[in-house]
């Protein structure tokens, strides 16, 4: 096997939440009679880390309203809605067959970690990972700390990060891992392909790169 340890993204990159991420925050726009996001190609294309980066990009206001809040109002819309957001077609597949190889499998993700946990559990997927590190806070703010601290303890000979954004990117090379991105989660192929790393259209391509 070309690597020892696989990090997985998880929103976007294993759970096909786009279009939910889309209506949570458009029922936090449609109140404040902001902008709503018309659809996933410009959603794609404003979509970012640090979330509050991207909030403010959509035209929320954190003079007049605090973030915290909103984060609050937007986590407990996503916490109902989630629930309906499938897998990502050939995830499970994926994962059953990196499972199968002996790959030590890992979830390296910017949501707050009990709520990531609850997610997992949800999809039946706790079986396939052996840690899933998660952030201590609702804010999104930057994974790239828990991958350093990841690396730190684990040590892996040669790390994959497969995520869907420039963020992963920039969390892997931090790291001093590869990275794989798919096309299908919350940024665009323009911007993931300037990132110069493979990029793919469907989960089930990237076995191709690990064979």
């Amino acid at each position: 096997m070309r690597y020892t340890h696989i990090l997985w993204d998880f929103n976007g990159t294993l759970l096909d939440d786009v279009q939910t991420g889309i209506d949570c925050v458009n029922r936090l726009l449609e109140a404040r009679a902001l902008k709503t996001i018309p659809d996933k190609d410009y959603y794609r294309q404003i979509f970012g880390f640090p979330i509050r980066d991207y909030y403010t990009r959509l035209g929320f206001d954190f003079e007049k309203e605090d973030y915290h809040t909103l984060a609050v109002e937007w986590v407990t819309l996503y916490n109902r809605e989630s629930p309906k957001a499938p897998l990502t077609p050939g995830a499970r597949e994926v994962l059953e067959s990196l499972r199968q190889k002996g790959v030590a499998q890992y979830i390296l993700s910017a949501t707050e970690r009990e709520m990531l946990l609850r997610q997992i559990r949800m999809l039946g997927l706790t079986g396939y990972f052996h840690e899933i590190p998660g952030l201590d806070n609702i804010h999104a703010g930057s994974k790239t700390h828990l991958g350093l601290e990841w690396a730190s303890r684990t040590r892996p000979t040669h790390a994959l990060l497969i995520g869907d954004t420039v963020h992963d990117f920039e969390t892997a090379a931090a790291m001093h891992a590869d990275c794989i991105l798919y096309t299908g989660g919350h940024m665009n192929r323009s911007a993931l392909e300037q990132c110069g790393c493979p990029t793919v259209d469907s989960l089930e391509q990237v076995l191709s790169f690990i064979d």
